[in-house]
């Protein structure tokens, strides 16, 4: 993008970019460039013909601040009004004008672990903008500035997870319109956990905890989550993904022999007791000293039909808390 910026900077003869070739350097859709063009004036300052846009270099720049401002949540009328203010010379900071530079970005103190409320709904409408535009650019660098600021688990419990159940209930009221969304959301979602989760080698001595989705459930990314913040703590794991077969659950546990299993539901469809008793019933070591993982059933498919005396967590801070304490026996 950069490049095609200091071109139209350098030779303005080349007339300026089309939408839809802006649209690919933005990684934004066209119909959100002529509905921002459209709706807040932010368009070309020239146009072929008297019809087809065409964008400079200093169209692009506000485009880019245009992009920027949405992503970090700001609704796009606001937005919009601020990159046009950034762009006029009367609006220009001054000499003594760079004292508080940053400071209302900066997030409010906090305890460790929590979100400031206005923040973490900013940040939300931040994400859930860039995943309805399909800016696999944003999504990424939005995702990965709050799970470094604020940590995975206040950020996928204030910023992550509420921003999935938004999507996922546009869905559901838009009929087909937003499965894509969902869908790009969920990808960069997972490659986020998995780059938080590759950062810390784990430490040795520690019992392997075992994580799969029951068979016949395809929903991954609280494990995916759970796998992470186990791996920030330098706690072994092993993620099995989606609807893992029980034959392949149980040889997967004989081989491992981990000290926790969880299984995780998503619908009650998929929630099987008899499955949880026949995990706990797996035996390996040798004869005399053999022992049992402990098993952890997890997602809303569980309730109200937990199996006898099975451990359950709320969350992920609950369900991080009870593995560690296993792990480290």
């Amino acid at each position: 993008m950069d490049d095609a910026v200091s071109t139209l900077t350098r030779d303005p003869a080349v007339g300026g970019l089309t939408t839809g070739a802006v649209a690919r350097l933005l990684g934004v859709a066209p119909t959100t460039l002529r509905s921002w063009d459209r709706r807040y004036g932010i368009g070309p300052a020239s146009r072929e013909g008297g019809r087809h846009r065409r964008w400079t270099a200093a169209d692009i720049r506000l485009l880019e601040c245009m992009c920027g401002l949405t992503n970090a949540g700001m609704p796009p009328a606001e937005a919009a009004r601020a990159a046009l203010a950034a762009a006029s010379p009367e609006s220009l900071p001054g000499p003594d004008d760079h004292e508080d530079e940053g400071r209302a970005d900066r997030p409010a103190s906090h305890a460790p672990g929590a979100l400031p409320i206005g923040r973490a709904r900013r940040e939300c409408r931040g994400l859930a903008r860039a995943a309805v535009r399909l800016d696999a650019h944003a999504m990424d660098e939005l995702l990965a500035a709050a799970i470094e600021r604020y940590g995975l688990l206040a950020a996928w419990e204030s910023v992550i997870m509420p921003t999935l159940h938004a999507v996922g209930r546009k869905w559901e009221t838009a009929g087909e319109r937003y499965i894509e969304v969902e869908h790009l959301l969920s990808w960069h979602v997972s490659s986020a956990l998995r780059r938080a989760a590759s950062q810390r080698p784990p430490v040795a001595g520690s019992g392997v905890s075992l994580l799969a989705c029951t068979p016949g459930e395809s929903h991954t990314l609280a494990l995916e989550a759970l796998t992470a913040g186990l791996a920030q703590q330098g706690l072994p794991v092993r993620m099995f993904g989606a609807a893992l077969p029980v034959e392949a659950m149980e040889e997967a546990v004989r081989r491992t022999g981990p000290a926790a299993v969880v299984l995780w539901a998503q619908s009650r469809s998929t929630a099987s007791r008899a499955l949880v008793a026949r995990v706990e019933s797996i035996e390996w070591g040798v004869r005399g000293a053999r022992r049992r993982p402990v098993v952890l059933v997890a997602g809303p498919g569980w309730a109200g039909q937990l199996p006898p005396g099975a451990r359950h967590p709320s969350g992920l801070a609950e369900a991080l808390d009870a593995l560690a304490a296993i792990s480290r026996r």
